[in-house]
């Protein structure tokens, strides 16, 4: 892909960015409004990034595109398809039903049907309960009479031994051709119910998935691109556009991990805090190697329990878009002010007041103080000074307080600072031992898209019964290169990034849990 020009995508709240690479140079970067149906915004970026650059369709290699429309469809409750759930559990497991801990909004939307059939594995490989074939293909002719389109199969220990879900996927192949099917092993780890509850989430995922996939591909189609498409996922690497539709749930986080990464790139620091400001949000992570640090426990998504990796990243409603308000409650004698978490979001500008609108926003705060010459500063020229003194401090003191949520020590690390809403900050961050701002750094997310690799993950414990650790940990690393390669990765790029052996001392048999991940250069 040397001579070839990478197109890196990230669509915010507010803003969709573009960006256009060769090798590790960025040739070209630009920012417009997200749409409400999001292809619209990204087609408008593309066109304006290869007008700007005149860009030869044909030169251009990859197009690498982060959304947040999957997990917006769950946290707004939209968009989702019934799935049918199926246990195989043998007599294990059953007293918390599937989705027990969901949202009464979210299970009443999603949930069509849950059966528990014979099956599983111990923690060892050993089968639980022999899978019943003919109990299984009786349950895909019930879900083929109520007309599910999606089905969620969760195996006990899946992810030791997966015989009896892939089995259970070649029935619904011969059963139910025109079915979705969702595997656990191949989107959870170790952990029951919040594997469950992931496996259930792409599940009710996958036809949106296919939609939105089909429109991205549709836009390319109409600039004249023939080049591969991918998505990028929550780890900060990337996965094909057909993996894509597969595993939805894997694009969550892809905002925050694409920054982290586009940060880490152009500031050349490998250990640091990030700090992404947008137009809604603002996100604070911590990079360790180059990567987004991943979350230790579980992580909630629309308030669901799931257990597939995450960032390790804290999130609130700060951004250029937020509404900015006089907080009537505050202590007496003293300018009270609120911003966010509401944001104008895409509309800023047609709602700042800077724009003539008439919501006072946090990009109008910035410009009153002469820190920003944007729009038209006349409009904001009436607010007081004390109440753009106080709208700035209270900006600056809630990503101070993030700093001090995301970091593990009290030692002061260096800080990047990213995101078109990064003018927000205006003096120096407490916890910091540098302040850097890299160029670019309004594009930092869709660096991050451009420059990501793709990588492979296992999370499974092993017996080490019959054989040796370094036995064990080899083909724990075969099966990490395996799936990045699946994914779309070049076979002879493939290395490891990271092994994890933890001895499980409570468990017979020599029991340890291994974990690999292994990235690759993208494969044209």
């Amino acid at each position: 892909m040397t001579n070839l020009i990478r197109i890196g995508i990230d669509v915010g709240g507010t803003n969709t960015d573009a960006v256009a690479m060769s090798g590790r140079s960025v040739l070209q970067s630009v920012k417009r409004p997200t749409s409400a149906d999001v292809t619209t915004g990204i087609c408008a970026a593309l066109s304006a990034l290869i007008e700007d650059t005149h860009l030869p369709v044909d030169d251009i290699g990859a197009v690498m595109i982060g959304t947040t429309h999957f997990v917006n469809a769950v946290v707004q409750r939209k968009d989702l398809t019934r799935v049918a759930v199926i246990r195989l559990c043998g007599p294990a497991t059953r007293s918390l039903p599937p989705m027990v801990d969901w949202p009464a909004d979210l299970c009443e939307i999603t949930r069509a049907s849950v059966a528990y059939l014979s099956g599983g594995a111990e923690f060892d490989g050993r089968e639980l309960t022999p899978f019943d074939e003919v109990a299984f293909r009786r349950t895909c002719a019930n879900i083929r009479e109520q007309g599910w389109r999606s089905i969620a199969i969760t195996s006990v220990f899946a992810p030791v031994s997966a015989a009896h879900e892939q089995r259970a996927a070649a029935i619904v192949a011969e059963e139910l051709p025109h079915t979705f099917v969702s595997l656990s092993h191949e989107i959870g780890r170790i952990g029951f119910h919040e594997r469950e509850n992931a496996t259930i989430l792409n599940a009710c995922l996958r036809e949106l998935g296919q939609r939105t996939i089909g429109a991205f591909r549709s836009a390319l189609a109409t600039l004249g691109l023939r080049c591969p498409l991918y998505l990028t996922q929550n780890d900060g690497t990337l996965m094909s556009a057909d993996y894509a539709e597969r595993f939805p749930v894997f694009t969550f986080a892809s905002g925050p991990t694409n920054s982290m990464r586009g940060a880490a790139f152009l500031s050349g620091l490998q250990d640091a805090i990030v700090i992404d400001i947008g137009g809604t949000t603002t996100d604070v992570g911590a990079l360790m190697h180059g990567f987004p640090r991943e979350a230790s426990v579980e992580v909630e998504v629309g308030g669901v329990r799931t257990n597939f990796r995450m960032p390790d990243v804290f999130s609130f409603g700060l951004g250029g878009g937020s509404y900015v308000l006089p907080d009537s409650e505050g202590e007496p004698k003293r300018v009270g002010v609120v911003v966010g978490p509401r944001s104008v979001g895409y509309e800023l500008t047609h709602k700042a007041q800077i724009f003539g609108g008439d919501v006072l926003t946090a990009t109008d705060i910035v410009v009153a103080s002469g820190a920003l010459h944007l729009g038209d500063r006349s409009r904001v020229a009436h607010l007081p000074q004390a109440f753009v003194h106080a709208a700035l401090q209270a900006m600056h003191n809630r990503v101070e307080e993030a700093i001090d949520r995301v970091k593990l020590s009290r030692e002061p690390l260096p800080v990047i600072l990213v995101g078109g809403g990064s003018v927000l900050i205006q003096k120096p961050l407490a916890g910091s031992s540098q302040v850097v701002q890299p160029p670019h750094f309004q594009a930092a997310n869709a660096v991050g898209a451009a420059i990501a690799q793709i990588s492979g993950e296992v999370d499974r414990v092993f017996s080490l019964e019959g054989r040796s650790r370094d036995a064990a940990v080899s083909e724990a690393k075969q099966s990490a290169i395996d799936r990045a390669v699946e994914a779309g990765a070049d076979p002879s790029s493939m290395r490891i990034v990271d092994v994890e052996d933890v001895p499980l001392a409570y468990l017979p048999g020599s029991a340890t849990r291994i974990r690999v991940k292994a990235v690759g250069e993208v494969k044209l």
